[in-house]
């Protein structure tokens, strides 16, 4: 489908450009502008405006306000003027370039590790250590000061970390250490800051130590998880197990039989214990939510009709992204993506998905997985281990790492695995199960409303429907009229949608279809003051420097969340690059002619009303590096980003 775009005075549809009205001449000498120009302004850094002589007919027969990304009619070896290129023989078919789509997957990538070469131990960070943590074993610098002598110049004069909780935890390693550093090069403490308690926020979630070298030598038993697993195996569908009858000698599969050194079980609460299954000693009063298990219509029930939902975004919906779009009014999140293998070999790179912050009052996470053994004890190990409202399956994932392993959208065309690893996972969970699915894998078989009706007699609590199959990922618009049909279909089950939200107006045209609510994902990394927009029902011009301050915001969040040392900075630059690779596409309100934008949309090189809302219009990698170093310092040498996705021109 075309997108239509009206930019004060021009109208693009698609690649090609209808006839600019009367007032043409006017709007176009102060907003539109070519690809050329647009970057010989940004290189100039705003001082001179570029010449702006050339009229509409340009010569070549180029869109003046089209970008060279968009002109796919030239990549199959024809001129502007319509003549092949030089060699090629007549009636000969040149070969035709393949449109960028999906990932960079050969992107350059550099680890934050690589960046600090010379690393201090930690046992003089933490100045509470009295020897190294390694021993003789240690490979890290115990030299204060050749360690200084090597160290980049600071990036700033403020420790965000220092300035917030009283005292920074990375000491000299900081990258903003000059701001608590004393004359002796020990770390100062605002003693009053800290006095009131002013800690690090509290992220919930995180992975035990000793349970993750459990998990890594397979000690971990999942009791209930088997008893659900025997269940399918002898053709009976999971039912409600007394917590008595669980066999004590049930282990895992692969994992050596136990004595009392076995799993460690984190209790739900303060005053709760552990199961009595447990090989741990209890901690606390035993109560009757420690050996009774709830029925399923004792489950807490997740009511979250007509909330903003915003989508699990894998790489983008990192935990500081999730904290910017709840203070702009967003009520749910959810974690990132997070495979379900990786978790129960206890990577930490993987647990990480599943941190909570303290703002994050209805939150949940999300699991990836294609066989019912692994989804139900992942499941388990969850509802012991880690505080959430909700945890959703990702039935939608449409990329091929994950789904040629059957898992993501390929469930959905195996319905006897999928309601084993439902039923499996509602079993041992404590908490309502949710699923987010597409509309089908081929883009004209839906399968979507034939599935809602098994779903809701499986026992899920909500379903997310995003209204576009495997096949068609992004080239159609969502498909919100079958949306409005599985609406009955899935009913009583609350069903929300999801798809080419961009605005309050878009937002009201989908509750019309009777959803119970919406997801939104793409529209948030576009613009996150959208759940503000939907909530006032108003358009939000906001200005350059607001949306700067936004993302100074992201990068305070970063450095609290990764760290203030090197890995932490670098680890923070790449997440803020990847989230501008989206922000780019935003288009103010006050350019445009006709309201609102569409997010299938894609601008035409414009100049902004300042040089900065031009700078962030730019869908070069390089001006996005620009503006990270406005907010981070300079980048280290031999420096190199390429996003995750093909969406853009980057060069």
């Amino acid at each position: 489908m075309l997108g239509i775009v009206v930019f004060r005075g021009l109208t693009c549809v698609g690649t090609l450009s209808i006839e600019p009205d009367n007032s043409f001449a006017q709007h176009f000498g102060r907003y539109l502008t070519t690809k050329e120009q647009f970057h010989q302004f940004l290189e100039a850094k705003g001082q001179e405006k570029p010449c702006r002589e050339t009229e509409v007919g340009d010569p070549a027969g180029n869109d003046l306000a089209e970008p060279e990304a968009k002109r796919i009619r030239l990549e199959d070896g024809q001129t502007a003027d319509g003549q092949t290129e030089e060699g090629a023989e007549p009636g000969e078919q040149p070969q035709t370039q393949k449109r960028a789509r999906g990932q960079n997957k050969g992107r350059p990538h550099v680890k934050p590790t690589h960046y600090d070469k010379n690393r201090l131990c930690p046992s003089l960070i933490q100045e509470s250590a009295a020897k190294c943590f390694f021993g003789d074993r240690c490979r890290f610098l115990h030299d204060v000061g050749r360690y200084l002598e090597t160290k980049p110049a600071d990036l700033g004069p403020r420790c965000v970390l220092f300035e917030t909780f009283g005292r920074c935890p990375y000491g000299v390693t900081c990258r903003f250490a000059g701001a608590h550093l004393g004359p002796e090069g020990q770390n100062l403490v605002q003693e009053e800051l800290a006095a009131r308690g002013a800690q690090p926020p509290s992220i919930r979630n995180g992975l035990d130590k000793a349970l993750q070298q459990q998990l890594r030598k397979r000690e971990v038993r999942f009791e209930r998880a088997e008893q659900a697993l025997r269940r399918f195996s002898q053709g009976q569908p999971p039912g409600p197990t007394p917590a008595a009858a669980i066999p004590e000698g049930t282990a895992a599969e692969g994992a050596p039989r136990q004595d009392n050194c076995g799993a460690q079980q984190v209790p739900a609460g303060p005053g709760t214990s552990t199961p009595p299954s447990s090989p741990v000693r209890t901690c606390g009063p035993l109560t009757d939510e420690d050996v009774v298990r709830l029925r399923p219509c004792e489950k807490k029930r997740l009511d979250i009709r007509g909330k903003l939902y915003l989508a699990p975004l894998t790489t983008c919906g990192n935990l500081p992204f999730r904290r910017i779009c709840k203070r702009f009014g967003a009520d749910v999140t959810c974690g990132e993506m997070a495979v379900c293998t990786n978790l129960l070999q206890g990577q930490m790179s993987e647990w990480a998905l599943l941190k909570r912050h303290q703002c994050e009052d209805i939150f949940g996470v999300q699991l990836e997985g294609a066989f019912p053994d692994t989804m139900t004890k992942c499941a388990e190990l969850l509802s012991r281990t880690v505080e959430v409202d909700f945890v959703d399956i990702n039935v939608g994932c449409p990329i091929d790492l994950v789904y040629k392993k059957g898992g993501g959208c390929a469930l959905m065309n195996r319905s006897t695995k999928f309601q084993q690893i439902v039923r499996g996972m509602n079993q041992v969970l404590d908490v309502p199960l949710t699923v987010k699915i597409r509309t089908g894998v081929q883009e004209r078989v839906n399968l979507a409303h034939r599935l809602l009706p098994e779903l809701r007699d499986w026992g899920v609590a909500l379903v997310t429907l995003h209204g576009r199959s495997r096949e068609q990922r992004y080239t159609k618009l969502a498909d919100w009229q079958y949306i409005e049909e599985c609406v009955q279909a899935a009913s009583p089950m609350p069903l929300f949608g999801n798809g080419d939200i961009l605005s309050f107006e878009d937002a009201n045209r989908a509750m019309q279809t009777g959803v119970a609510g919406i997801m939104i994902a793409r529209g948030a990394l576009l613009k996150p003051w959208l759940f503000t927009e939907i909530k006032e029902q108003r358009h939000w011009d906001i200005s350059s420097s607001e949306r700067l301050d936004i993302l100074r915001d992201f990068t305070n969040y970063g450095l609290e969340h990764w760290g203030s040392d090197t890995q932490g900075v670098e680890k923070t630059r790449r997440f803020l690059l990847e989230w501008l690779s989206f922000l780019c596409r935003y288009v103010p309100v006050g350019l445009l002619e006709r309201l609102p934008q569409r997010i299938n949309e894609r601008p035409p090189y414009y100049l902004g009303r300042d040089y900065l809302e031009t700078l962030m219009a730019s869908q070069k990698a390089a001006d996005w590096i620009r503006i990270s170093e406005m907010l981070l310092g300079p980048v280290p040498p031999n420096f190199a980003f390429l996003p995750k996705h093909k969406a853009n021109a980057y060069k």
